[in-house]
């Protein structure tokens, strides 16, 4: 089967009645599954054409585009982002290609975001003819994410999406955690840590929402400093909010994901389509961590069923390396914790160096001071099994850059961020 970008016209001229193509230029994709272009018509109009390399691939394609035609004219007008449109499809080969709007924008690497979101370009703001300026990216990305929570549950039913209520989605991740303790390669510490988060029920009481599915930035297109657009519909399903949230924690900078969920909250509080939650619930990002966290077993199970030794090896040094920073952060939390429980020193004794700053005792744990690189992913609070995933405050949870794509019938895997086969 040819996938030269002029197929790819001809495909889309096929697809689309009327459609004339003027041009037609490369789209970025995943190569292992897709072939994709974007195609100029005469009347100036873009459209995005993707042709399925595998009948996996074909699913996930036919899968997206019977959700997107379920966003009605009155969804999408109350959403702030765009959302492509499907305009047609067309036999290709043995599979089925498929013709969506084109949105313009690109996506920013996670860390990009982040610095674009803490420090906006005043340049991305000097033609808006406003005098109040555009909210920054991190307001954006939560009332992104509120809009995507508010859906009526009628948009995944009618498109016979999946639905699970909080106790399934709490057994979906035992089961995870169940098949990653199976392999015998992940640290013990962190099946600890994981198996004391799914226990705590009070983690798990929330309300399901509609929720993307495998949100990432991937999926969002930004166009001066604006997210124009979101893609990746293909794992829409009602369940845990925080699934939605677990892209955040894999950048550096902590304060991305915290500003966003203080966006979300606002968003909810202000809302007027049947919004979420007045409040978003106390442990929506002790979850959202989970999922990242979790999500590096998955890659990890996922590898070693299809006996790729390299990328099982990778994923090994990836959870080492998780294991390792939950450890320093556990450690300079029970250092912290020991100081401010310490009786205060008598009047006239010379008070001691002040933490991080003098020299540590024979036998104290040496700590990273959580910046840059040595930011854990994680930490434990103390106060309980709720805890144990941290309260959303150290960032970086490493992320795989490719692993094994998931296998045709395999559920979604409810917003850890890795399951995807494929980006819109």
């Amino acid at each position: 089967m040819s996938t030269s970008l002029e197929h790819l016209a001809a495909v889309a001229a096929a697809g689309v009645p009327g459609l004339a193509p003027v041009a037609v230029g490369p789209s970025p994709d995943d190569d292992a599954d897709f072939r994709s272009a974007v195609v100029l018509d005469a009347a100036g109009r873009r459209w995005r054409v993707r042709s399925p390399l595998s009948p996996e691939a074909s699913v996930r394609l036919e899968t997206e585009h019977l959700v997107l035609r379920c966003f009605t004219p009155a969804i999408r007008s109350r959403l702030p982002f765009l959302v492509p449109t499907a305009a047609g499809s067309v036999e290709d080969g043995h599979l089925h290609a498929f013709v969506h709007s084109h949105i313009e924008g690109a996506p920013l690497d996670i860390d990009e975001l982040a610095r674009m979101a803490a420090a906006p370009d005043p340049e991305h703001h000097r033609h808006v003819p406003s005098a109040e300026p555009p909210p920054t990216l991190s307001v954006q990305l939560g009332r992104l994410l509120a809009a995507i929570h508010a859906l009526p549950q009628a948009l995944v039913l009618d498109a016979d999406l999946p639905s699970y209520t909080a106790e399934q989605c709490r057994q979906r991740r035992l089961v995870e955690l169940g098949r990653a303790a199976a392999t015998g390669r992940v640290p013990a510490a962190l099946l600890h840590r994981w198996e004391q988060v799914l226990e705590d029920r009070a983690v798990w009481q929330f309300p399901p929402r509609v929720v993307h599915g495998d949100l990432q930035e991937d999926d969002l297109l930004i166009s001066r400093g604006r997210v124009r657009g979101v893609t990746g519909w293909t794992d829409l399903h009602v369940g845990d909010p925080a699934g939605d949230f677990a892209w955040l924690l894999a950048a550096r900078d902590a304060r991305l994901a915290e500003s966003v969920l203080e966006a979300y909250a606002a968003a909810c509080r202000r809302t007027s389509f049947q919004a979420p939650d007045r409040e978003p619930d106390p442990h929506l990002l002790d979850r959202a961590r989970l999922d990242a966290e979790l999500a590096l077993a998955q890659w990890l199970v996922r590898a070693v069923d299809r006996g790729m030794d390299g990328l099982v090896a990778d994923a090994e040094q990836m959870l080492d390396t998780l294991a390792q920073d939950v450890a320093r952060r556990s450690a300079a939390e029970a250092r912290a914790t020991a100081q401010a429980a310490a009786p205060a020193p008598p009047q006239g004794t010379a008070p001691g160096p002040a933490p991080g700053t003098g020299a540590r005792t024979a036998g104290e744990p040496v700590v990273s001071d959580g910046q840059s690189g040595d930011r854990g992913p994680g930490h434990s609070t103390g106060d309980g099994p709720g805890d144990s995933i941290g309260d959303g405050t150290a960032g970086g949870v490493p992320r795989p850059a490719a692993g094994p794509g998931r296998a045709a019938g395999e559920p979604p895997a409810t917003g850890s961020g890795q399951d995807r086969s494929t980006t819109s």
